[in-house]
Parts: C-alpha cells; sequence; structure tokens
C-alpha cells in the first residue's frame, strides 16, 4: 500500500522556498515604504509638538516694547527657540535626521494686534527608493497628475510640513487678590 500523504509531500518540496525568494522583494519594497511614511508621522507629531514649545515660550519671553522686540527678542529669543527647536526635531542626530529626510527648517514669528502667528515649515528630502526611480516617470505614471505629484516626491523633490500656532500676547495676569483686599 502506498502511503499518499508522504508521498504527496515530498514531491513539492522546493515550491514554498521559490514563493518566498519571489516575493522577498516586494515584501523588502513593502518596508521601506511604511518605514517612509512612518518618519513622516513622526515628524509631522515633532512638529505639532515643536510648534507648541516656540509658542508658549515665545509667549513668555517675549517683550511688549518696541525697543526690546527689535533688540533682544530678534538676536537672541528667536535663534535660541529656533536652535532648540531644530535640535528637539533631530537635525544635531544623523540618523535621525536621515530617519525623517531632513532637509530645512524655518520658523517665522509675525506680530500682529492681538495675535502672535508663529509659523514652522520643515523641508524633507526625496526618499529616492533606489529600485523605484530607476524609471521614467512618464511611463510609469502616464501623465496621471496624482501619480506625477508622488513620484516627485519619492524621487525628486522630497516635501514640504507647515505647522501654524497662534499665542496671544504675553500680558501676565496680575496675582489674585480676594475682594476683602487680602492676597
Amino acid at each position: 500500500m502506498i502511503n499518499w500523504s508522504k508521498h504527496l509531500f515530498h514531491s513539492r518540496r522546493g515550491q514554498t522556498t521559490t514563493e518566498l525568494v519571489l516575493l522577498f522583494p516586494f515584501f523588502v519594497i513593502f518596508i521601506l515604504f511604511i518605514i517612509k511614511i512612518f518618519g513622516l508621522l513622526v515628524l509631522s507629531q515633532k512638529m505639532e509638538i515643536a510648534g507648541y514649545y516656540v509658542g508658549q515660550r515665545f509667549q513668555l519671553q517675549s517683550h511688549e516694547t518696541d525697543y526690546y522686540q527689535r533688540t533682544w527678542d530678534r538676536r537672541f529669543l528667536i535663534k535660541d527657540i529656533q536652535q532648540k527647536m531644530e535640535n528637539y526635531l533631530g537635525f544635531d542626530n544623523p540618523n535621525m535626521k536621515k530617519f525623517l529626510s531632513l532637509d530645512s527648517v524655518k520658523m517665522d514669528v509675525n506680530r500682529s494686534g492681538t495675535w502672535t502667528q508663529i509659523t514652522i515649515t520643515a523641508r524633507t528630502k526625496a526618499p529616492r527608493i533606489r529600485f523605484l526611480c530607476n524609471y521614467d516617470k512618464d511611463q510609469v505614471c502616464e501623465h496621471d497628475n496624482i501619480c506625477l505629484k508622488g513620484y516627485n516626491f519619492l524621487c525628486e523633490t522630497g516635501g514640504e510640513i507647515s505647522v501654524i500656532k497662534y499665542v496671544g500676547h504675553n500680558d501676565r495676569p496680575a496675582p489674585y487678590e480676594r475682594p476683602e483686599g487680602r492676597s
């Protein structure tokens, strides 16, 4: 009597290995995409936190008088805040800078009558995944605008992420006083 289960399993011994070898490059491409998307999500969250830090620090340490706005705020405060923000985002760490594809960051502080608008803009480098960028973009995208935009981000230009925060003036409240006049 022939044992068919033993005969069937032994005749297809290399099939799983062959499928794994053929599918491995697709798994690698998928993992690289997930890592790059995760890096962009991390950068977005870090920029939100940095925007909150910049807004709070500028609100508490900036001045109302024109003289101090032109001197201390512009020369020291804004530069110090920007340096700490860049360090937090990862510009001082080469591995973090590479993981997040960081290229540059810019911080703008615009004062108006009631609110101060703080804009943080980070430019990222193109991830340039080698085996995806070797092909001509016209052949890959066939003039599809969304595909061309994605190809440009991945292979040519990178992107830009902006965070805008509004903070009020640094009006420090008077200490609370009870109606009887005692603190």
